[in-house]
């Protein structure tokens, strides 16, 4: 199926220890991704600003937010912020509530605001203070105009009140009935209470931030720690792997073949193709090679499918490296497409996958991973990859036409791959979600939302 753009020590007195033997350079480690989930480094020292500013009005808080995260990032800010608030030793008290307000007042008002259902679970959560419980029901139970002379406040100076000794808790059920538009909208997959958070806290250390105006001393190292957990972890957690036991062993019964272990007498048998003449691989090498600097005419491609037909070896002797491989994507999409389906049990394989994966995007590049999923089986880690640099590269992109035309691009082989089963959509069902909806003015975008939600 393919694509269009319109479908889409030393010690005193003692002799000095003799020079130790130089230690060699490491060797340079290939480059990872990202992963999906996990905050770049300016937004990590953007959100422990945020949180740390605990003598500020609210309303600075959530204005600074705003102005500091683009929109297309601010879904992606936010699970970063509710994974930090999912341990209260992350946190202060005071750096809490900053935290909840900015989920709660810095989500754009034109969509439904997707951690509702988190801030009604801390505020029902019997186990915190009951200063962060009321004022998570003050906000959740308030219209943006009611909710002014709170946010007027900062964090310190409404802990240090005595006023919400005396409120009153609302019970979940009115809660969720006062935000029954917002809770509908959960980025929870199915599987999302299953899974193990990557962060666990340590059960002998004391679980305890201190008092609400307190400065941990060791607040360098924690900033470092929720840093390095932002930037290294996946934050959809540690999912559980099914697994299948393999089924017993049938009973043997009587009559049945016996299993014979025969020796391995063999004979070497002579190669006859051995210096033979190779004018044809001389052929396809010619055409291949004018493959990766220009379009052919459709005799030359025809020519060359019928070589790699009849003898699928020629692939090797085509002079195809993975270095030339995104100019014959660019070029001949069709060629590239035949070419990577012939060397697929290559020991080169993984080399040309990771040259697919870091190319930049186009169309080309997508048609042929596209034709490749239904051609032959194709590694899941590689499908996600590519998928997450196509995401990645949408929202990195500044040009906004060619940023629409690429969107469209990415949801219609997004649906093509999910339409065909060749992904398990809840693999990447937080990311493609957050994708749509940063997108969700495109219609490609919104239609990609809506099957989406038909598959959860």
């Amino acid at each position: 199926m393919s694509l269009n753009e319109d479908d889409a020590g030393d010690a005193g007195g003692a002799s000095p220890p003799p020079p130790a033997a130089p230690i060699p350079a490491a060797a340079p480690k290939p480059s990872t991704y990202v992963p999906m989930g996990a905050l770049r480094g300016g937004e990590c020292a953007d959100l422990l600003a945020l949180v740390a500013a605990v003598t500020r009005p609210l309303e600075d808080a959530v204005a600074d937010f705003r102005a500091r995260i683009a929109p297309e990032r601010r879904l992606r800010f936010g699970s970063a912020v509710s994974f930090v608030l999912e341990d209260k030793m992350m946190l202060q008290p005071a750096e809490r509530l900053i935290a909840f307000v900015i989920l709660h007042q810095g989500y754009s008002s034109q969509l439904a605001n997707p951690f509702v259902p988190l801030l009604i679970n801390a505020a029902c959560d019997e186990t915190s203070e009951k200063a962060e419980r009321v004022f998570l029901q003050l906000l959740l139970s308030s219209t943006n105009g009611d909710s002014n002379e709170v946010l007027k406040q900062s964090a310190v100076d409404y802990l240090n009140e005595s006023d919400y000794a005396s409120q009153v808790l609302l019970p979940r059920e009115q809660l969720e009935k006062q935000c029954s538009r917002d809770a509908a909208s959960s980025l929870q997959s199915g599987s999302r209470d299953a899974t193990v958070r990557n962060a666990i806290p340590d059960p002998d250390v004391f679980q305890s931030c201190g008092s609400p105006a307190e400065v941990s001393p060791i607040k360098a190292n924690r900033d470092n720690m929720i840093a390095s957990l932002l930037q290294q972890t996946s934050l959809k957690g540690l999912p559980p792997q099914w697994i299948r036991p393999p089924p017993p062993r049938l009973e043997i019964l009587e009559g049945e073949l016996q299993w014979l272990n025969l020796d391995n007498n063999h004979e070497l048998l002579w190669d006859g193709s051995m210096c033979a003449d190779t004018s044809r691989g001389a052929v396809i090498r010619e055409l291949v090679e004018k493959a990766c600097k220009g379009p052919l005419a459709p005799a030359q491609q025809e020519k060359i499918v019928l070589d790699l037909g009849e003898d699928w070896k020629l692939v090797y002797h085509c002079g195809m490296t993975p270095q030339k491989l995104p100019d014959l994507v660019e070029h001949n999409p069709c060629i590239a497409v035949e070419v990577l389906s012939k060397l697929i049990n290559s020991p080169d394989m993984d080399a040309y996958f990771d040259v697919l994966v870091h190319m930049e995007m186009s169309l080309h590049s997508m048609e042929v991973v596209n034709r490749l999923t239904t051609a032959v089986v194709l590694p899941p880690g590689f499908i996600h990859d590519y998928i997450s640099n196509c995401i990645r590269s949408c929202e990195d992109i500044k040009d906004k036409y060619m940023q629409n035309r690429l969107v469209r691009l990415v949801c219609v082989f997004l649906q093509s791959l999910i339409r065909n089963k060749i992904i398990n959509v809840q693999d990447l069902f937080v990311e493609v979600q957050a994708f749509c909806i940063a997108f969700s003015r495109i219609r490609e975008a919104a239609g990609l939302f809506r099957l989406l939600k038909s598959l959860e």
